[in-house]
């Protein structure tokens, strides 16, 4: 499936240093004496250059991109769609606060949104900047409609780095350690993790859904739920796809105890998983749904939207920021949906999804420290453990096949509550013959 859009980059592999190269180890050197540690890099080669499915570094090296900046860059690097819209912008105006002056983008992105996500029904949408605010604010909105207080999340979920959001992510560490006390009224509950069910991945579903349902009438009361928030796919707790039925019996429960179901698509919205958002995978529709990352091309914007009847009960001004809704980034996202829509990139991340599984699937089968081999669309994962029938972690392990691969010239990430994970999140726009080649580099990883 080729995919429509004509790169300005050459679209091809090149490496001419080792990687890092000189140039990249310089800036390195400067960065450590102007940026704090805790600000990581997950391959510090300094970047001059991106689009289609490749990202070019100072020293000349054209590595393949499986990573499109964590999900953000979908539709490409410099989209000549956004790079035209945001140009058009920045001559007109770069910002007058929608809370103060408005314009007619933040609407129409709005709009877009109210019509594109899950549901029929009466929305509202509006717009912050990142997907952590994105979340504090579904959560607020929840709280303010039902004079409810507790919030429930789950296992191996993650929803930002904020006090509200690393309180709602499930991984200690980096993200919670040492950042305390937490905030208060947020719950957490067994999540359906089909690989390392103890019953195993059939009766995983049920089985979850039933265990977090019981623990919610025993910890909290439904009554005093105002939120459940879940990811359609868990994103850094290691691309876990929940086993079949948790998602719409726990979305079931949220309906019948008057609980505000949150969905963070944040990772996976915007055509990732072969489906506009993750959530149409699950037959199940959302009071709330957050977005981000794959929203504008790599401009910073997040939304919140939800039903009406929620979003209309808060009141004036009680939502807003400085920034949220840049002219720039709403620019942006507008081109974004025209790139998806006129480029068929739902489809094409069906088959993405569709060229690497049975690839990743038969290098399980050759190579036993692949756990468990999982995802949807172009959003896939492999779990590494230690082999020989043992399901325990091998993080080790995984640092090194994703050394392996930048080295040879892939960018690929690594994720998971184990450090376990390594994940897979190319540009939908990515052509043919890198994907494969790109694949052919992750299967030489495996061979030492």
């Amino acid at each position: 499936m080729t995919s429509q859009i004509e790169h300005r980059l050459p679209q091809e592999r090149r490496v001419v240093t080792e990687i890092p190269g000189p140039r990249s180890r310089e800036l390195q050197e400067r960065r450590t004496g102007a940026v704090p540690p805790g600000i990581g890099s997950v391959l510090p080669v300094y970047v001059t250059e991106a689009g289609g499915g490749v990202v070019v570094d100072v020293d000349g090296n054209s590595l393949i991109d499986f990573g499109s900046g964590i999900a953000v860059t979908g539709v490409g690097n410099a989209n000549p769609r956004v790079v035209e819209r945001v140009r058009a912008q920045v001559e007109r105006f770069t910002h007058t606060c929608f809370m103060v002056a408005p314009y007619e983008s933040y609407v129409a992105v709005c709009e877009a949104l109210n019509r594109l996500t899950p549901g029929d029904h009466e929305k509202r949408s509006f717009l912050v900047n990142s997907g952590a605010e994105a979340v504090e604010n579904a959560v607020k909105i929840a709280r303010h409609a039902t004079g409810r207080q507790a919030v429930v999340a789950f296992d191996h979920g993650f929803h930002g780095r904020t006090l509200l959001t690393m309180t709602l992510t499930a991984k200690a560490m980096p993200y919670r350690a040492g950042f305390g006390p937490m905030a208060p009224e947020v719950y957490r509950m067994p999540t359906a993790y089909g690989y390392r069910w103890p019953t195993g991945p059939d009766n995983c579903g049920p089985e979850a859904a039933a265990q977090a349902i019981d623990q919610i009438g025993k910890q909290i009361g439904a009554g005093n739920v105002a939120a459940v928030i879940l990811e359609p796919i868990h994103g850094e707790g290691g691309f876990i796809v929940p086993a079949p039925g948790f998602v719409r019996a726990i979305a079931d429960f949220c309906k019948a105890n008057g609980i505000v179901f949150i969905a963070d698509e944040i990772q996976t919205g915007f055509a990732r998983t072969g489906h506009l958002f993750a959530s149409e995978h699950e037959g199940v529709v959302p009071d709330i749904i957050t977005t981000a990352k794959g929203i504008a091309g790599g401009l910073p914007l997040a939304g919140v939207t939800g039903r009406a009847e929620i979003m209309d009960r808060i009141h004036g001004g009680g939502l807003g920021g400085t920034y949220g809704g840049n002219p720039l980034a709403c620019e942006a996202a507008l081109a974004v949906l025209e790139e998806i829509e006129t480029g068929g990139l739902v489809e094409r991340a069906g088959w993405i999804g569709d060229t690497m599984l049975p690839r990743l699937r038969a290098l399980a089968e050759k190579h036993d420290v692949i756990g468990d081999v999982r995802g949807r669309g172009a959003m896939t994962a492999i779990e590494l453990v230690k082999g020989g029938g043992s399901k325990e972690p091998d993080p080790e392990l995984t640092a090194e096949i994703a050394r392996r691969c930048h080295a040879a010239g892939l960018l690929v990430l690594t994720t998971g509550t184990y450090n376990n994970v390594v994940r897979f999140l190319p540009p939908l726009v990515i052509p043919e013959h890198l994907l494969v080649e790109g694949l052919g580099i992750l299967e030489s990883a495996f061979e030492g």
